[in-house]
């Protein structure tokens, strides 16, 4: 009987496997398929459930959580956990990821690469099997289905046979990386073998199975048959009939199932006592497993311990340079002594020095007040000065603005007697040939009167008009732009005034702006004359000047 066997199961890929591995740990975000976890949130809160104190609140509060399909902020979350997965294996386990093990984070947020992701999610894994909790991750790891389980363990030797350790002249470390290989191989030989012994099981339970449905059948039929031949016994005697061929017939075929029946009862048991030999050998295989899995686990102990002893010896040779540092500065401890001695008596005499600076002080602040008073009242004197002075200056220009309109008036009054007097001589050289005149014009007169009322009469009307008011246009016109000519010369007058007298008050402030510089300036010269005389005295009656010029130049600043 041929035997039926199921489909063989698809093997399951790098990324499929990590992503079943990565829904043990119940994130918050949804992690079932690729698509889910190219935001990298998923992610994220996995390594903050593998090691709290690395990938902490504040870290995982950088990952954004609603992302929708902004591509640029996924990159950026991937690009984070990358970082942060980079240095978790850089600066806390110790080792430098190889290049090929590094994904390429494009191809995860633009294609949703599964083949990127499963490098991503492979150095997840060399996380988890490497933090303080890796006992509790490999025991998640082995509740796993067995091809899930196989896929990860060859995840983890290959990211363990790419590994660069920081230090790999150490032979015992390398001794106890190549023991913890040797581990794993047996490990997955073991599993291989485990998974051939069940699939064999499965098939001799079917063949048992079978076997066993065919003996009820043969049971059935041959109860049927023995029922038949009772009913038949009677014809059975005649060998000729045709029911007695049919029961020897019958009576053969059931000799062959008896003797098929007893061959598989025999073949069963000789299966049954091999199973058994099969379960033996499985269960000596899982207390192997078991021995290989503590030894894993002492490896990765006997290699914190180490990571833990270099980071001592590191330790030593800093405390062995501060060491030496430390002897150098005690050697140079007796100059020190003698420094400290001469800063002592330095510092005795600078203490003396102080204490009479403070006195001098003292009289300086007294003698502050009273400068202060006397800046006060010259201020005073100088603001009444200079109002004087430019009232003063005020009163000058104006005498001689009215200096100038005497003069000018002085000249036209000249101007208009001149004028007076050769109108005079004028109207007397007139009145004589006027004189002369009137004798000869009155014989012409009575002529020229008939000829200008002729005239007059001769003119139309319309004429006489316009010729009058052009006239009197005429007249207007010469009135009015006398008054505008007048008017303007008025106001530039006015403009030139207002001119001189701004120029006037310049110039009285500009020279009592002089005045004042070359005050100071004298001030500044007996000042200094002051210091050069109080140049040649000791050290503490140089600094009591010295504070004395900074309080005349307090004085001084505010009046400039």
């Amino acid at each position: 009987m041929e035997e039926t066997r199921p489909p063989p199961q698809a093997a399951l890929s790098l990324c499929d496997s990590l992503v079943i591995w990565l829904q043990t740990f119940n994130t918050a975000a949804p992690c079932q398929d690729v698509k889910q976890l190219t935001n990298g949130v998923a992610m994220a809160q996995v390594l903050h459930q593998i090691d709290v104190a690395w990938f902490n609140e504040s870290w995982l509060s950088r990952i954004k959580e609603d992302i929708g399909d902004n591509w640029r902020i996924k990159a950026s979350n991937l690009k984070k956990v990358l970082q942060g997965i980079m240095s978790y294996y850089n600066e806390f386990l110790g080792q430098q990821v190889s290049e090929e093990l590094i994904p390429d984070l494009t191809q995860i947020t633009e294609c949703a690469d599964s083949v990127e992701l499963g490098r991503l999610l492979q150095l997840i894994l060399g996380c988890a099997v490497n933090c303080e909790k890796k006992q509790e991750h490999i025991q998640n790891i082995m509740t796993l289905e067995e091809s899930v389980q196989h896929v990860v363990m060859t995840a983890i030797q290959e990211l363990m046979s790419k590994e660069i350790l920081s230090s790999p002249t150490n032979d015992a470390l390398g001794e106890l990386e190549q023991q913890l290989k040797r581990a794993l191989e047996d490990l997955q030989e073991a599993l291989a073998e485990k998974e051939e012994l069940r699939q064999r099981c499965q098939e001799l339970d079917m063949q048992v199975t079978a076997l066993q449905d065919e003996k009820n059948s043969l049971v059935s039929e041959n109860e049927m048959m023995n029922e038949k031949l009772d009913q038949l016994d009677g014809s059975f005697d005649d060998p000729n009939t045709m029911v007695a061929k049919k029961y020897f017939h019958a009576q053969l075929q059931l000799e062959q199932l008896q003797e098929e029946n007893f061959r598989l009862e025999a073949a069963k048991d000789d299966y049954r006592v091999h199973c058994e030999e099969l379960e033996k050998q499985l269960i000596e295989f899982q207390h192997r497993n078991d021995e290989l899995t503590s030894l894993a686990e002492e490896t990765r102990a006997l290699k914190d311990e180490i990571d833990v002893l270099r980071a001592t010896s590191d330790k030593a040779s800093k405390l062995e340079s501060t060491v030496e540092v430390y002897r150098q500065k005690l050697q140079d401890l007796n100059d020190l002594r003698k420094q400290v001695k001469t800063l002592q008596e330095t510092n005795m005499m600078y203490m003396h020095n102080t204490v009479s600076l403070e006195e001098e002080l003292k009289k300086a602040n007294a003698a502050r007040t009273q400068l202060e008073t006397y800046k006060r009242q010259v201020q005073d004197l100088h603001s009444k000065l200079s109002s004087e002075s430019k009232r003063a200056d005020t009163l000058a220009f104006e005498m001689k603005r009215l200096e100038e309109k005497h003069e000018a008036l002085l000249k036209e009054k000249e101007r208009l007697i001149e004028q007076r007097d050769a109108l005079k001589e004028t109207n007397e050289e007139l009145r004589c040939s006027q004189v002369q005149q009137d004798h000869l014009n009155q014989a012409d007169a009575s002529a020229t009167k008939s000829y200008e009322n002729l005239a007059a009469e001769i003119m139309p009307v319309e004429y006489r008009e316009v010729f009058i008011r052009l006239q009197h246009e005429n007249k207007m016109l010469r009135l009015q732009q006398e008054g505008t000519e007048n008017e303007r010369i008025e106001e530039l007058q006015e403009q030139l005034e207002q001119k001189h007298r701004r120029m006037n008050e310049l110039e009285t402030e500009q020279r009592l702006s002089k005045e004042r510089i070359r005050e100071l300036q004298q001030q500044i010269e007996d000042l200094q004359k002051s210091l050069q005389e109080h140049g040649a005295k000791p050290e503490g009656e140089s600094k009591s000047s010295h504070a004395w010029r900074h309080l005349i130049c307090a004085y001084i600043r505010p009046a400039n």
